[in-house]
């Protein structure tokens, strides 16, 4: 194979595009080959920055590269050996949907991007776009994988493994975030950190702390120092980490925000709920004014400090970089490593994949889309073997294995009473009435996104 057509879908993604672009542009394998990147996006013009990066990043690093933008989905997927999907539609305002409407009907879930009623949906409206590229794969580039940077992350790759036959993977970060933490607590640069974790995308738990350097055990030193540090610092991101490690006896990851989602009691130490999503409620409803709130996503950046009035409250498209030259340096993203491993056959280790369990963690549902550590080469995703975990743990896992399970057959069955079951099986819901009502009301305002369920 000389030629290499890796193309990304939703390119125009403000979280994901230019990290991963940059990465796949800095890999000097990936650039042996005659590479074509092709840029897809159903609005062409958010194209536009992520195209004006890469010409000139390529031009930058000398690379001889094909870059084709397009909103033609059957036209970016022609001969892709790689297929890259970050997709979202009108995220903010289906996002306050998510948070807001659950909790009008007595659900306890923080957040409500992957976990609690608010992910279950988010997940149900993202099913049908990423379902329908599959379907598309199986036409344009049956082999092909497809690597996925969407949320939620594991429920839509149950989705993809349940319902189609394209080789699928996850990705997130969320893993780095708590190697991070772990590092801060210990005082000691996260590249002499050995660590080894796994449970399901947003809520993994570290199994293995070790000193890259020396091979000890650094768990006991963490228990001491968690238990020395002031209980308020970092309370957003943390506080919630803490308990769950003293309680649980590993530490999660990735914070409060994300592993919070799955906890009935996690509102306790989340103290931005109030500010996530924000309106004024007698003013109207952000999806009947299209006034969408801004995003809070913790106390962290200390949103109550800043001026009475601002200038710079609208958000955008992130900016193209400026003119002459500019910083390139990898993302740490483990998209362009299992490129190089599965086209380049140049093994790489992988701390987290979003992949099928088959036994790599015992204890956990066979069949459940998990999130643990592997190794790639040119045979392929390899999951290492994990140990079992505590059976606290494990058991919250598996309740979530149900309800991704359950998600995935209401959707290919439009089965309203399957996703009534997984609803009423989320920890955060404590409300029968409650539960159908707030249902009824997603269903409705989400009706252009959903299949009807019946």
């Amino acid at each position: 194979m000389t030629k290499l057509k890796i193309a990304f879908i939703g390119a125009g993604s403000q979280s994901f595009a230019g990290r991963t672009l940059g990465d796949v542009l800095l890999s000097e394998p990936l650039n042996e080959f005659e590479l074509e990147l092709a840029l897809m996006d159903v609005i062409p013009e958010h194209i536009t920055g992520t195209e004006t990066f890469c010409r000139r990043a390529a031009e930058q690093l000398g690379r001889q590269v094909t870059i084709t933008p397009t909103a033609d989905l059957h036209q970016a997927l022609d001969g892709a050996s790689f297929v890259v999907t970050a997709l979202e539609r009108n995220r903010y305002l289906y996002w306050a949907q998510d948070f807001h409407i659950p909790r009008l009907y007595g659900s306890e879930q923080v957040y409500g991007e992957n976990g609690g009623p608010g992910g279950i949906f988010h997940a149900l409206r993202n099913m049908g776009p990423m379902l329908d590229v599959a379907q598309a794969m199986a036409e344009r580039c049956p082999d092909a994988w497809l690597i996925n940077f969407s949320n939620p992350e594991s429920k839509l790759c149950e989705a993809l493994d349940r319902l189609t036959k394209i080789k699928t993977v996850g990705l997130c970060h969320g893993v780095f975030m708590g190697r991070e933490q772990i590092a801060h607590f210990l005082e000691m640069a996260e590249d002499d950190l050995q660590t080894s974790a796994c449970g399901f995308n947003h809520f993994t738990w570290f199994q293995e702390i070790r000193d890259k350097r020396t091979g000890a055990d650094l768990y006991p030193r963490l228990r001491e120092r968690e238990r020395q540090a002031d209980w308020l610092a970092e309370w957003d991101d943390i506080a919630l980490g803490r308990i769950m490690f003293r309680t649980f006896g590993l530490w999660p990851s990735p914070g409060t925000n994300h592993y919070g989602e799955y906890v009935r009691w996690a509102g306790d130490f989340l103290a931005s709920t109030p500010l996530q999503f924000y309106y004024d409620p007698a003013e109207g409803h952000p999806w009947q004014t299209n006034q969408i709130p801004e995003f809070i996503y913790s106390m962290g950046n200390n949103p109550t400090e800043r001026p009475l009035f601002r200038t710079d409250a609208k958000r955008g498209r992130p900016a193209p970089p400026p003119e002459g030259k500019f910083e390139l340096k990898p993302s740490h993203e483990l998209m362009a490593p299992i490129m190089e491993g599965l086209a380049c056959n140049i093994p790489h280790e992988l701390p987290a994949i979003v992949y099928p369990n088959r036994g790599a963690i015992p204890g956990i549902q066979a069949d459940m889309t998990v999130e643990m550590p592997a190794t790639v080469d040119k045979n392929g995703l390899h999951p290492c073997q994990m140990a079992a975990l505590p059976e606290a743990i494990a058991a919250m896992i598996r309740v979530q294995g149900s309800i991704q399970k359950l998600i995935v057959e209401a959707y290919a069955e439009r089965s309203r009473n399957k996703l009534l079951q997984a609803i009423l099986l989320d920890p955060t819901v404590k409300s029968y009435r409650g539960a159908v009502a707030m249902m009824d009301e997603l269903l409705r305002l989400q009706k252009d996104l959903l299949p009807e369920f019946v």
